[in-house]
């Protein structure tokens, strides 16, 4: 079943007196449980993609239906809604509250959408991710690796039905991004969660099961990586 599609996407940015076209007319769908990649150098248009397709950017013209529902038809609360409730998201940036522990930084979304943590849920996730035993720690305490293990449990804290990871192992050394990249691809295959990852790194792209790749804001391959 399809759970994520985007016709004719484009997106231009006005740069002074010249345009800069990030996306032109991309057009593709995905199936649910699916491991997408969307690779291409820098400046083609990978961030923007994912962006748009998470609710966290407008396109310039284009639709993105998420379920069937065109996604820029809700209105911003709505789409606020939307996204944390059925959307992850991780970042090459961990984006962690340095105030808050490894567990408080995981129940954040939760408590923002005004529900009851799921514990056993949680208990899974941070099992699952090996991080049980440091969550009691801020993030000066942890190593890159374990922060982004903790940006991973938050963005699956909520149960969404989408996670869209940009760059995530682009700050972490070879043993911990490979180490991130198993665990996003095993919670995934666990939970049945529609993964979307970006990277610029065609050995990380190639453990999706699909590669979009862009060049100049257009798709130039759409592939199912040989395994």
């Amino acid at each position: 079943m399809q759970i994520l599609q985007c016709e004719n996407l484009n997106k231009t940015y006005a740069s002074g007196e010249s345009a800069v076209h990030a996306l032109n007319n991309v057009t593709f769908a995905l199936e649910q449980g699916a491991f997408c990649a969307v690779t291409g150098p820098s400046g083609s248009g990978k961030s923007t993609l994912l962006h748009i397709l998470g609710g966290l950017e407008y396109p310039t013209s284009g639709k993105v239906f998420y379920q069937g529902e065109e996604l820029f038809k809700y209105n911003d609360n709505q789409l606020s809604i939307l996204r944390r409730r059925r959307f992850g998201f991780v970042f090459q940036a961990y984006n962690l509250v340095e105030e808050l522990t490894g567990y408080e930084n995981i129940l954040l979304p939760v408590l923002l959408d005004k529900k009851k943590p799921d514990e056993k849920h949680i208990s899974m996730l941070t099992k699952l991710l090996g991080i049980d035993d440091r969550l009691s720690h801020l993030p000066s305490a942890l190593s890159g690796g374990q922060q982004q293990r903790v940006a991973i449990a938050r963005a699956l804290a909520n149960k969404p039905a989408v996670l869209f990871a940009d760059e995530p192992t682009g700050n972490l050394d070879g043993k911990a991004g490979r180490e991130v990249l198993s665990l996003l691809k095993y919670a995934g295959k666990e939970l049945g969660v529609t993964l979307v990852l970006v990277s610029h790194d065609l050995s990380v792209a190639e453990q999706a099961e699909r590669i979009i790749a862009l060049e100049d804001g257009s798709i130039e391959r759409d592939t199912t990586a040989a395994r």
